[in-house]
């Protein structure tokens, strides 16, 4: 209790003096005297990062408890959402999501975004796979458009594209891990499964950006900027491609890779921020840039770990090792338990987006019918309706454009959560029959 007042004391004085910086009065001038120096007033404002801190001692639990019950196959990321619901300002309220923590979680988007970009493998998408695949995600999203219709309809939701989209979703960068831990991820069952996954991730983040993208231009101008976008990018590609091809330059990098300079993460850093910078540039969704930074880098990379030393362990590291988990955690300490429970029609909300999410991702497997026997459609059913990250970035996106209530909000994010406690684990149970 004394650590949680004190806490609570130190961030609304923290508070105060915010906004009083954004009123335009000085913390360190005398009331009712402007500061001369506005980026040297910025500076003398006092951050807490008590909060940062209790974040990374439950960013450091979570998977370390996780680990210490392996018969129990929890998600660390499951965890680390639950922790921050439960120390958040709608659980106990000991940790308020400042703006030290809110940096920090920003950054994690970006990585865990660029991480998912780096997962797709584009070499794959062809073929059977390619056809099959794109087939299973445009009957899931038929599906997604006549449920969130009828749920319109109903008043139960707000913009029904921005929901079927949602529920359109696969977690590919939390299924990947599922897969190779079980020795699927080469098999053809898993490589249908990724290809599924892959095309699942990255065409609801166009949708989005698109449909949905802060910038208030026509979805003309849209369509433009993105081409633009595109274009950019695959020159950068290009140039890069290029680039590794030459000796002089090649072994320079190799010399730099393990040294203090570690100069493929840097390289991978100003990609990722430079992709990002592009993307607000040209008017598109940052997390579009974020994204596409990352599948750039999976195409001029390939065998990143054969070739550069390990390099996707470095980029794992400083994502899921230091930025992630904080964006994770701040997922829970924004979720509004109070939306969520204040009626039992809302709670029952929760049910209905996990059987959405189950219904629209699950049943397109059968499209995979012709390729896989009856349990293996079972399975890959259970895995594709796996969802958390795409819903966790995308109700903050409609939260801000107020095209998606608190309350719903919180319903699928709540289902994304149980998605991935139960999905997963069902998959392999399914699998192994």
């Amino acid at each position: 209790m004394h650590v949680r007042r004190t806490l609570s004391k130190h961030y609304r004085r923290a508070t105060q003096e915010r906004q009083e910086f954004r009123g335009g009065c000085c913390p360190a001038m005398p009331p009712g005297q402007s500061c001369a120096f506005p980026v040297g007033c910025h500076l003398m404002t006092e951050i807490s990062f008590a909060g940062l801190l209790i974040v990374g001692v439950v960013a450091f639990l979570a998977p370390l408890l996780a680990g210490l019950v392996p018969r129990v196959s929890i998600p660390s990321v499951a965890l680390e959402v639950s922790a921050g619901i439960v120390l958040g300002p709608f659980g106990f309220g000991i940790v308020q999501p400042d703006e030290a923590i809110h940096v920090m979680a920003t950054l994690g988007l970006a990585f865990l975004l660029f991480l998912a970009g780096m997962e797709i493998e584009l070499e794959q998408l062809r073929g059977r796979l390619l056809w099959f695949a794109a087939a299973g995600w445009m009957v899931s999203f038929v599906l997604a458009l006549g449920a969130t219709f009828t749920l319109h309809a109903l008043g139960v939701i707000i913009n029904p594209l921005l929901i079927a989209i949602m529920l359109s979703a696969t977690a590919l960068g939390l299924i990947v891990p599922v897969l190779k831990d079980a020795g699927e991820s080469h098999s053809f069952f898993g490589q249908l499964v990724i290809a599924g996954a892959s095309i699942a991730e990255f065409s609801p983040i166009v949708l989005v950006s698109l449909f949905f993208s802060a910038q208030g231009s026509s979805l003309t101008t849209k369509l433009v900027l993105f081409a633009g976008l595109a274009t950019l990018i695959l020159l950068v590609a290009v140039i890069l491609s290029a680039g590794s091809k030459s000796r002089r330059v090649s072994n320079a990098m190799l010399s730099l890779q393990d040294t203090s300079a570690q100069i493929r993460v840097r390289g991978s850093m100003l990609l990722l921020l430079g992709a990002t910078v592009a993307a607000s540039d040209f008017r598109v969704d940052a997390i579009l840039g974020a994204f596409l930074a990352g599948v750039v880098l999976s195409v001029v990379d390939r065998d990143l770990d054969e070739q550069y030393g390990h390099f996707r362990a470095k980029l794992d590291a400083v994502g899921h090792g230091a930025l992630v988990p904080v964006f994770w955690v701040t997922t829970g300490l924004n979720f509004n338990v109070g939306a969520l429970t204040e009626s039992h029609t809302t709670l029952l909300r929760v049910p209905l987006f996990l059987l959405l999410l189950l219904l629209v991702r699950g049943l397109p497997s059968l499209v995979y019918r012709p390729l896989l026997g009856g349990w293996k459609v079972i399975a890959a059913a259970m895995l594709q309706a796996t969802s958390l990250t795409f819903i966790a970035v995308t109700t903050v996106i409609g939260r801000q454009l107020d095209q998606l209530t608190e309350a719903n909000a919180s319903a699928l994010l709540a289902s994304g959560l149980l998605s991935v406690l139960l999905f997963p684990a069902l998959g392999l149970a399914a699998l192994k029959r």
